[in-house]
Formats: C-alpha cells, structure tokens, sequence
C-alpha cells in the first residue's frame, strides 16, 4: 500500500514538472499558409529578442510564431525587418535554420526557397542584449534582382 502511494506522489510530481517545464505552444500565435497567401506580404509584429543565448543571438525560449505549412510551396521568403541586430532562427521539418543579416538582403535577416508540409517554430533573435520591435514578412513573391 505505502509502495502504491509513493508511485501515486512520485507520478503526480512528475506530471506537473512537465506540465510548469514545456513551453505553452497553444499561446504562440498560430498562422497556416497554403498555396495562396490571403495578403502578400502577410506582415506579423512583434518583440526580438529574449533571455536564452544560443548561436544566433538571444532568443526566446518560446518562439515568437508558429507557421504551418499546409500543403509543399515551391516558394516562400521570411524576411525581418527591426531597428536592432535581429536574426531569424527557424525549426522546422528540414532542420533548424540560423539566418544573420547580409548586404544581398539588405541588412535583414531572410530565408527563401522550397518549404515542405510541416510546422515551423519562428524564433525572431537579436545579437545584443536588447529587445527591439520587429516585423516579419511572409511572401511567395520572389524579389526583383538587383544589378550591382
């Protein structure tokens, strides 16, 4: 009987460490994209940053957005736009992807290509310790390319 009671305590425990441990993804905002978007860009705000350091800059240690891929797109482009260093950090079905800002996209971080049924975990960084407000741009156009 004492045995069955340790496993009842020891089982609730356990329960609820998961419970506080796991990130609430239901509170992330949620987006599904399919072949058409219904506004393109679709635009989404938000706050860069956060308190987790990982190799592309301090992030949140839940992710700022969830898009769901709902059918394979054979293109789409995410580009961030903020008055601070952001990076976008991208975990997804093909992998988990760091994109830093470059001169060819104009100092914003961005990430375009094929983009296979799944869900990704948006994770909007930056690389100095501050918090910035973002906004992240969702295409499936490409952009015009540019002559140097």
């Amino acid at each position: 009987m004492k045995q069955l009671r340790l496993l009842k305590v020891a089982l609730t425990t356990f329960l609820l460490s998961t419970v506080f441990i796991q990130p609430n993804l239901a509170e992330v905002p949620s987006v599904a994209i399919s072949a058409k978007l219904t506004s393109d860009p679709l635009v989404l705000n938000g706050k860069s940053g956060g308190t987790v350091q990982s190799n592309c800059g301090n992030v949140s240690s839940t992710p700022n957005q969830i898009i769901q891929v709902k059918e394979s797109l054979p293109y789409l482009r995410l580009s961030v736009d903020s008055p601070g260093q952001p990076t976008l950090l991208i975990d997804g079905p093909g992998g988990r992807f760091c994109v830093l800002a470059d001169n060819y996209s104009g100092s914003k971080p961005e990430l375009s290509g094929y983009w296979q049924v799944g869900t990704y975990s948006i994770y909007i960084g930056e690389l100095s310790q501050q918090q910035y407000n973002y906004t992240l741009s969702i295409s499936q156009q490409k952009k015009p390319s540019t002559t140097r």
